[in-house]
């Protein structure tokens, strides 16, 4: 089955999101302490026929160092060569500049192939101004056709577009040697 993965920084609001997709509050376990999602979490959506898979934060958590290296191997386990894997949504809060995390996932991501849907969240929290500049960044960053897509999962900014964004991406298939 097809797979969107979501990736981000371990505060950056991947639990708010998938619960504002899904519209449901608890679906997604949500915290105020980062590094709460420790394993990888597969969601299937109907009627479209994928699955969100909700992947360890990474950058800050209150958790050891070797438990965030564990959750690193984990993260580049489930990414490296898998033939489901259509699109890698990467979450990126819109009120920091780029961090040396994500960066570090975007160069990973390009090197293997993955393409990349970015989604800048706490869009809500930010002045158009600072919007337009993070946007601008990021589609320099991480190279991008498609703009950025600014989200809240206060207000519930930019949802269509996302579900959209990833119906399409998860739509066509992904050439891969070992599908062939």
């Amino acid at each position: 089955m097809p797979q969107a993965a979501m990736a981000g920084r371990s505060n950056v609001g991947k639990s708010s999101l998938i619960n504002c997709l899904a519209e449901r509050k608890t679906l997604a376990r949500i915290s105020s302490t980062p590094g709460k999602t420790r394993s990888v979490n597969f969601y299937l959506v109907r009627p479209d026929g994928f699955c969100l898979v909700d992947l360890p934060g990474y950058g800050y958590a209150k958790r050891s160092k070797a438990e965030r290296a564990k959750w690193g191997g984990l993260i580049e386990a489930y990414l490296r060569g898998n033939p489901w894997l259509r699109v890698v949504t990467m979450l990126l809060d819109c009120r920091l500049p780029p961090q040396k995390p994500d960066l570090e996932l975007a160069a990973y991501l390009r090197h293997q192939d993955i393409p990349i849907l970015a989604v800048l969240t706490k869009a809500d929290k930010c002045g158009q101004r600072d919007r337009s500049l993070r946007r601008s960044q990021w589609r320099d960053i991480l190279r991008l056709d498609e703009p950025a897509i600014f989200f809240s999962s206060r207000t519930g900014l930019g949802r269509e577009d996302l579900w959209q964004a990833l119906a399409k991406a998860t739509s066509g298939s992904r050439t891969c040697p070992e599908c062939a």
